[in-house]
């Protein structure tokens, strides 16, 4: 049954500010996955001419950009939990997470496979072709760094974590994770706020990344989970904490300061190639650092500066899952369409990140128009025409 006390609560304590982080850690999204395209770090489909170049700026967000949506994933699930019900939690994320997810995974993503398959082996068949095997789990489309595993979900991993992390915070319940809250505020004080996470953090790093590097497979990807599980959490217990989100602002330019200095240090460390391989544990922990530095720099500006509520926020707050859901597709069927012209890499680039951007909510504006579509791409009741569609973190997760 639902706790009225904690309705209460959420409907006083709206963090619009985790919207608006939401809407901006997925747009962001969309900057990096074009900028994979041109890096030399692996990816679907690469550029004629992959390039170092914009490497570190591809830094500033990569360690951290995905703990903050787990991290408000994990407020947002608490808000549904106190106003659904463990029952209702799990029977409403499921719709909401697994309907998109078994859509794009043989709707949405099928193009980039295909795209990969004719660069990375010269694949010759034609599309259709292609689907057959899809279909069938064809598992012969191998090189050197192993074989592609079909169907897959590339960059719609995030749902499946995501849903398996609300099931366990169903099976916890509203009141062991608002004692979960009471016990990390009383403990995430002070030089603490800094030490214990980026501590924690570390140690997975080093324990874990050698042996599970993040795979998005589910069922083998342990570090991973044990960073991306753990900002869930913090997100759930965390969610009507006001004085925990007040700390993050009171010290967001430390934490800038931070974040900055181990960002810099990281560049430092990746160009020196093998000059400081021993101090790799080091590294890690640095890394660690640039991690949690971010997400308080983040979410302190954002409670500062970003918790008002708007129009464009109601707005966008729906636009954001379609666009997740089609914007890597998007950008890998466009960076093969743009190849012929021989675009300078950075207007190749802009056009790429624009078109995907006017697609992606063309679309959405075809999916809020037609209710069969909308469940399809994770798109509710339009906002604003019930109260919990105010609250958006309770009516929108993605």
């Amino acid at each position: 049954m639902s706790n009225p006390a904690c309705q209460t609560i959420m409907q006083n304590q709206r963090l619009y500010f985790l919207d608006w982080l939401r809407i901006c850690a997925f747009f962001l999204l969309v900057l990096y996955h074009t900028g994979m395209y041109y890096v030399t770090w692996d990816w679907h489909v690469k550029a004629p001419h992959p390039s170092t170049a914009i490497e570190p700026l591809m830094l500033l967000s990569s360690p951290w950009r995905m703990c903050l949506l787990f991290l408000i994933g994990g407020a947002a699930a608490a808000f549904l939990l106190d106003k659904l019900g463990g029952k209702g939690l799990a029977k409403e994320r499921s719709k909401r997470l697994l309907v998109p997810l078994i859509f794009g995974m043989f709707f949405i993503v099928p193009p980039q496979s295909y795209f990969e398959v004719v660069s990375d082996v010269a694949y010759q068949g034609s599309y259709f072709d292609f689907m057959q095997l899809y279909v069938r789990a064809f598992h012969g489309f191998c090189d050197n760094n192993g074989c592609l595993d079909l169907p897959t979900w590339n960059h719609l991993w995030f749902l499946p974590y995501l849903w398996i992390y609300t099931l366990l915070l169903a099976v916890i319940g509203s009141l062991r994770i608002q004692a979960m809250g009471a016990w990390l505020l009383r403990q995430l004080q002070g030089w603490k706020l800094f030490v214990l996470p980026v501590a924690f953090l570390a140690v997975g790093r080093i324990l874990l990344l050698p042996h599970w590097p993040h795979t998005h497979n589910l069922t083998s990807d342990w570090h991973n989970h044990a960073m991306s599980l753990p900002y869930f959490l913090l997100g759930a217990a965390m969610a009507r904490r006001g004085e925990f989100w007040q700390r993050l602002e009171n010290v967001r330019f430390a934490a800038l300061g931070f974040f900055l200095a181990s960002w810099a240090s990281i560049i430092f460390y990746y160009a020196s190639g093998d000059t400081y391989k021993d101090w790799l544990p080091l590294a890690r922990v640095v890394y660690a650092l640039c991690q949690w530095s971010a997400i308080i720099a983040v979410c302190g500006f954002g409670h500062r500066h970003l918790n008002f509520d708007s129009a464009k926020r109601r707005y966008l707050t729906q636009a954001v899952f379609p666009v997740y859901i089609l914007h890597q597709t998007l950008i890998i069927c466009l960076a093969m369409a743009l190849r012929a012209a021989n675009l300078a890499p950075a207007t190749e680039g802009a056009l790429i990140v624009v078109l995907t951007l006017a697609i992606s909510f063309g679309v959405f504006e075809v999916v809020r128009r037609v209710p069969l579509l909308q469940p399809l791409f994770g798109v509710g009741k339009a906002a604003g025409t019930t109260p919990a569609a105010k609250d958006g973190l309770v009516q929108h997760l993605a």
